[in-house]
């Protein structure tokens, strides 16, 4: 199981990047691992404002639908139109190409209350 150091973690298995107040949400390889092939995903439109733990959208795999929870409040200001065609970049690069969508931080607390890469490798494992 590959869980990046630099990135923060959410329970529910989505990662963070943080960049300035920018957070590039994605999910993470455990969690595209036990969904399989992923053939859908439904996500929220620019603009969109999130709360912390707010369902955002839904991620189809061969296997099942799951949502797909935010890990922080903010706004939506991008979202990955490649996975639209090509929806197999979160199995194949779900660190790299097959993030999710971009938010402006609103508060840089929820951050801080988000898992490392070990505190997450132990929930994911368990």
């Amino acid at each position: 199981m590959n869980n990046p150091p630099d990135l923060k973690y959410t329970k529910s298995h989505e990662w963070v990047r943080l960049e300035g107040d920018v957070a590039t949400i994605g999910i993470t390889d455990h969690a595209q691992s036990e969904l399989g092939d992923i053939v859908f995903i439904d996500m929220p439109e620019v603009g969109r404002a999130l709360q912390a733990e707010e369902s955002f959208g839904t991620v189809e795999s061969v296997k099942t639908v799951s949502d797909l929870y935010a890990p922080i409040a903010g706004e939506v200001i991008a979202v990955n139109e490649a996975l639209g065609a090509r929806s197999e970049l979160v199995n194949t690069a779900p660190f790299g190409e097959g993030w999710l969508v971009k938010v402006r931080v609103s508060n840089p607390a929820d951050v801080d209350a988000l898992l490392d890469a070990d505190a997450y490798t132990v929930i994911a494992e368990a």
